[in-house]
């Protein structure tokens, strides 16, 4: 199959002619070859430039179906979606998902230093506002939680509804995600990152799919973003939860668009935050949440079809 190479550039400036986004020192780009022949991922590549970080985000479907932008987490990246993309777009949906700076197809900064929530926050936005989406339908799963629940909480002129699936966001009284963060950390610092992946999901996933996982990470030096995200999540979840999080909460509940949680029975990571959305959120009134079965953490490895399905079911069930 031939790929063509699509590349948004991006005004680094705002209107104070002040950066938008960090010059980051230290950049490394995965080579391209490491991408070659993964199972089930033949999507076309494109890019968006944020000041010297090029993001890489796959974008499939009609360009004026609905706008499904998937973002994965730690320590995974757009392969995640590899499956459910496909019943996006059958359904006549706009299918994109991203890879967060740091994972996957997109640049990674070397210092975990260069890794903040702001910094990821404000990536994402770029990403958006580079594409001039509007009325998204966000799906975010595990650290897409808090980086694309804040980021609606900040816009929400850009979203039209939500899904959270095995995620969360931190509040001050809730359920505690306790040493998940640093159980990713010593996987991810020890051998492989896909063995975070093996160890959420119930199926046990083959080897070429494992090394798909680990393909973006060349050594250790492109793992900084890897690292750095566990550090991140666990300082975010200290009580009490910083300020930028305990104004996305506030955001959120005034919140009335619509949501939907879509978290895994066994999910042993994060599966009880589906509650807390149910509760806290007025927009997850009334909606026909999902817990979906033989599944584990990583829910588009295990049931990715119901997980599309709770999706496309959302959309129809809530038309603009």
């Amino acid at each position: 199959m031939m790929l063509t190479l699509a590349v948004v550039l991006v005004a680094c400036g705002d209107s104070s002619g002040t950066s938008r986004f960090p010059i980051i020192e230290e950049v490394l780009r995965t080579p391209e070859e490491r991408f070659d022949d993964l199972p089930d991922y033949d999507f076309e590549p494109h890019y968006v430039e944020l000041g010297n970080v090029r993001v890489h985000y796959v974008d499939e479907g009609p360009r004026d179906g609905v706008p499904v932008v998937m973002l994965h987490g730690e320590p995974t990246w757009s392969y995640l979606y590899r499956h459910v993309v496909p019943l996006i777009v059958e359904a006549g949906h706009r299918a994109i998902v991203p890879d967060l700076v740091g994972f996957g197809k997109s640049d990674k900064p070397a210092s975990e230093l260069d890794h903040t929530y702001d910094r990821h926050v404000t990536w994402l936005l770029g990403v958006l506002q580079a594409l001039q989406l509007r009325n998204i339908v966000l799906v975010a799963h595990d650290w897409g939680g808090p980086i694309g629940l804040r980021l609606a909480a900040e816009n929400p002129d850009l979203f039209r509804s939500l899904v959270v699936t095995n995620t969360f966001l931190p509040l001050n009284e809730g359920p505690s995600i306790g040493g998940v963060p640093d159980f990713v950390r010593s996987v991810v610092e020890s051998g492989p990152v896909s063995g975070v992946v093996q160890a959420g999901s119930l199926t046990a996933l083959p080897a070429d799919v494992l090394a798909a996982y680990d393909a973006p990470y060349p050594d250790d030096t492109f793992k900084g973003g890897a690292l750095a995200v566990p550090h991140i999540i666990k300082s975010i979840s200290e009580v009490p939860v910083p300020a930028e999080v305990d104004a996305a909460w506030d955001a959120l509940r005034e919140w009335i668009k619509p949501v939907l949680t879509a978290h895994s029975v066994s999910d042993p990571f994060l599966g009880p935050f589906d509650a807390v959305f149910q509760a806290e959120i007025p927009g997850a009134d009334g909606q026909q949440h999902v817990r979906i079965t033989e599944a584990g953490h990583f829910v588009q490895e295990d049931n990715s079809v119901d997980l599309a399905k709770a999706v496309i079911d959302f959309i129809a069930a809530n038309p603009l």
